[in-house]
This record gives structure tokens, sequence and C-alpha cells, in this order.
């Protein structure tokens, strides 16, 4: 019943672009063009790799495996957010609000090309918060780490700005488009992974696994 409910809301509009706020300031802050996050983020991202490099003393070979850890941990994060953050449930009038407003949005417009990543402003601000989390549980290696969470992040909103805003190659990525797809037009509760079906595979909300035991 809850897909139901869900699936309530408006029918997707391709052309039209959403309103956050009747406030402008507040309705232009949700906005952003993809380049913009995608600059300045990499651009803290190169510059905490090179303070790692040049002003710690921690090894070389540390690197590549907390980086790599840094970028599987992000996708880890994508799935969370997307499926209880993004996705929570709307059985109170405030919480249908709620989710509306972070996500829903999106849902009813789908190819609003501004708002298919986060506006700097929060990108950062969630940067810092990682930042500090992190550089107390991991001290230095969060130089090397917290690039690799960054590079996940803008590894996730150029694809969600892809399989958004151009027709699926004939390649093997086409799944990439297929899978959000599925999710946005045929069952909002399955995959979740917009980047990787990774963690839906582990968690088993494929669209596929659903299927199969609904049946």
């Amino acid at each position: 019943m809850e897909i139901m409910e869900k699936n309530e809301r408006k029918r997707p509009s391709h052309e039209e672009s959403g309103k956050f706020s009747d406030n402008i300031i507040l309705d232009k802050i949700t906005r952003t063009h993809i380049s913009v996050p995608l600059i300045i983020l990499m651009s803290v991202a190169s510059a905490f790799m090179y303070h790692y490099v040049v002003n710690t003393s921690l090894s070389r070979q540390l690197i590549v495996p907390l980086f790599v850890s840094g970028f599987i941990f992000f996708t880890f994060l994508e799935y969370v957010f997307h499926r209880y953050l993004f996705h929570i449930s709307t059985d109170t009038p405030f919480k249908k609000k709620l989710q509306y407003k972070i996500h829903g949005l999106h849902h009813d417009y789908p190819k609003d090309k501004t708002r298919l990543a986060m506006n700097p402003i929060f990108s950062l601000t969630l940067t810092g918060l990682f930042y500090l989390l992190f550089k107390a549980i991991l001290g230095d290696m969060v130089y090397a780490f917290l690039p690799g969470v960054i590079s996940g992040y803008c590894m996730y909103i150029s694809i969600h700005y892809i399989v958004h805003s151009f027709p699926p190659p004939k390649n093997f990525f086409r799944h990439l488009w297929i899978n959000h797809a599925i999710h946005h037009y045929r069952d909002e509760t399955t995959n979740y992974g917009v980047s990787s079906p990774l963690w839906d595979y582990i968690f088993g909300t494929t669209f596929k696994k659903k299927l199969q035991n609904d049946t």
C-alpha cells in the first residue's frame, strides 16, 4: 500500500521546473549547474590529497587503500541516504512535506537539470562535517580517505546528471539508465543505488529481487 500512496503524486513532468519555495532566495539556493559543485569539490579533494602528501608523515603507500575505502564508503552512504532519508516514510503530514522537499520534488520534475546535485553551500557544509567526524576517527589519514568520499559523490552526481539528461548509450553503461529509470517510473522502493547497484544486491532491494519475492 505504501507504494501506491507514493505513486499517487502527480505524473512526472519532463518540461517544467518545480518550486521548492515561494521565497525566491530559498528556491534559488536549491539549484545549481552541475559543473559548479564538481569544480569546487574536486578542488577540495585535491587540496586534501596535497596536504596528505606534503604535510603529514604518513606512508604514501596508504593513499590508494584509503582513497578506495573512502570511495566505496560513499557508495554505501549514497544507498543509505537515498533509501532511508530521501524516501522517508510519509505517514505524517510533516514527513510527507519533508520528503517532498528533499526528494519528492525531483521525482515530480526528474529532468530539471538545476536540481540534479546539491548546491555547493550544502555540499561544502556536509564536507566540513564529515571532515570533523573522520578527522576525529582517522587522524591525518582523513586527508586521503575524504578525497575518496568526495570523488564518490562527484561520480554520483555526474552519473545522476547524465542519466537524466541524455539518452542511454548502446553499451555496458546502459544498465545505469535502466536501473534508475525503474526507480523513477516503475517502483521507487527499489534500485536506490544510482552510481552502483552494489548495495541493492547486498540488501535485496533490486527490482528483480522484489519481483521474485512477490511471485
